[in-house]
């Protein structure tokens, strides 16, 4: 058996037996898709004339999956480094490729499985979402935005050294750039500098192309930005969550 094997299959017997965190980390944007669109059922947004729920459904979307992408990969870095999990696995062959890919791949099955629940809710009569033909181009889009968080989440694992640091960078980061890339109000109805701003996110980048190819807000030129704002992303995270790996807390 491979490490890489061994780690994620470590890693995925992990995550199912904590049924706490595996019941929020899908139950929570559902609640979300519930609230806000229950509230603004049949309602249009004036600025473009589009129903709620095409702005809702892809930004809840978007969060929900890189929130589980952050989350998961700081909390299992920082808790696996304080228990000196890391520094035992780097005594072996195993090399550090092999433990951030066997959290990849589990970021991976985690998201596809947010999105096909999610989208299967969000489509009941009562939210009313409608696919939009090229929806299927939204499979490469969440694998760029998981690979951009996932990177995000090692930094943040990588810098913290309690739970509760965990929570509360990742929190800080995640939650208002919620608000800021338009996952829970339309950006077209926020100022102009806010607007301007949410660019710089990576949010905004996978709400934008969820949005174009769950709901044909936009064309293949809007998807191919997004693209390119993620994998830059995915670039600038990645080398940041190489240089600032560390496999212990000791000095």
């Amino acid at each position: 058996m491979s490490a890489y094997t061994a780690l994620r299959g470590a890693g995925y017997l992990a995550y199912t037996r904590d049924r706490t965190t595996l019941f929020f980390t899908f139950a929570f944007p559902l609640l979300f898709l519930v609230v806000f669109g229950l509230i603004f059922s049949g309602q249009d947004v004036e600025e473009s004339g589009r129903p709620y729920i095409s702005y809702i459904a892809p930004g809840v979307l978007s969060w929900g999956v890189a929130n589980a992408a952050v989350f998961g990969v700081a909390f299992m870095l920082m808790q696996w480094r304080r228990d000196d999990i890391l520094r035992l696995i780097r005594m072996t062959p195993a090399p550090l490729v092999a433990v951030l890919g066997s959290r990849f791949t589990l970021a991976l099955g985690v998201g596809a499985v947010q999105a096909v629940l999610f989208v299967a809710v969000a489509m009941l009569p009562a939210f009313g979402l409608r696919l939009d033909g090229g929806w299927p181009l939204a499979v490469p889009l969440l694998v760029l935005g998981i690979t951009a968080f996932l990177a995000l989440g090692a930094v943040v694992g990588s810098f913290t050294t309690t739970p509760e640091a965990v929570a509360a960078v990742a929190n800080c980061l995640m939650v208002p750039m919620a608000f800021l890339s338009g996952s829970f109000y339309p950006l077209d109805a926020m100022p102009g500098w806010m607007q301007t701003l949410s660019w710089v996110l990576p949010l905004r980048h996978l709400n934008d192309g969820l949005s174009a190819a769950l709901t044909g807000s936009g064309g293949t030129g809007d998807m191919a930005l997004a693209a390119g704002g993620l994998a830059v992303f995915c670039a600038v995270f990645g080398v940041l969550a190489v240089r600032s790996f560390r496999w212990s807390d000791r000095t």
